[in-house]
């Protein structure tokens, strides 16, 4: 027989998920800045030539690549999406959350926040 999940429960697993988001994107980052000064912490930077930002740091398929080359930049890059994708992971479990719990009202509010925060990425 399965449990009925509770609200403290819900709160319990959500703050994991929010905690456990921000520890391994700090840790992504952390390796991300460390690969990235030690390839390339001596360079001097070239305030006078503007370079846009590459194709890796923009597009998933070749950031992923890159990353996989062992690249400090990209990974840093990742880092941060996993920090953007952890309050949008949030408020997907919440949806779910509350439709176990049976409360239609907040999942309709959180689904349109949901959609809010997609709309405007």
């Amino acid at each position: 027989m399965m449990k009925k999940i509770q609200d403290q429960d819900l709160e319990r697993i959500i703050g994991q998920l929010l905690r456990y988001g921000v520890l391994l994107s700090s840790l992504v980052v952390l390796a991300g800045g460390i690969v990235y000064l030690i390839r390339h912490g001596g360079q001097l930077p070239q305030f006078r030539v503007f370079r846009g930002e590459p194709d890796k740091m923009k597009n998933p398929v070749p950031m992923w690549k890159a990353i996989v080359n062992g690249e400090g930049r990209p990974l840093i890059q990742f880092g941060l999406l996993i920090l953007i994708a952890t309050p949008i992971a949030r408020i997907v479990f919440s949806i779910f959350g509350y439709l176990m719990e049976k409360d239609y009202l907040y999942t309709l509010i959180t689904c349109i926040v949901l959609a809010v925060i997609l709309w405007n990425l």
